[in-house]
């Protein structure tokens, strides 16, 4: 029970501080959400660890449901960090050299990869987030 709730509130923590961030158009927000980030995934690790334990011990939820919604957001956590890198790549099509680009087009070029990263991870942790509450509610 407390890993799960780890998972929940590492997760909406991340999710909530990349979301105002992101909206906010704030790339310094990346920052804190990176190590943020990181401590929810570790939680989510974790979690589907001991689930897989307990199942293996013999133990059952009492809902199947529960089980899935346990072990999606190990997908959705490594879905995410692919589309991370497709947006890094995508900003970075046009872009033949990036030390051959002024300081102010580099930071620019910087803010927008962090900005984009930031917004699809803030996703992948809001997706996670509500596959948790799920689960949570399907095994209690």
């Amino acid at each position: 029970m407390a890993v799960g709730i780890a998972v929940l509130v590492t997760n909406a923590v991340a999710a909530g501080w990349g979301a105002v961030g992101w909206l906010r158009g704030n790339a310094r927000a990346a920052l804190a959400f990176w190590p943020l980030l990181r401590v929810a995934q570790a939680s989510v690790v974790i979690q589907a660890v001991v689930g897989l334990l307990l199942l293996a011990r013999g133990e059952h939820a009492p809902d199947g449901l529960h089980v899935i919604y346990g072990i999606t957001p190990l997908f959705v956590s490594l879905i995410s960090e692919g589309m991370r890198a497709g947006v890094a790549q995508k900003e970075l099509e046009g872009v033949e050299d990036v030390d051959a680009l002024e300081r102010s087009a580099q930071v620019a070029l910087a803010r927008k990869v962090a900005l984009g990263e930031m917004g699809v991870m803030t996703i992948g942790a809001l997706l996670i987030l509500t596959l948790a509450l799920r689960a949570y509610q399907t095994g209690g």
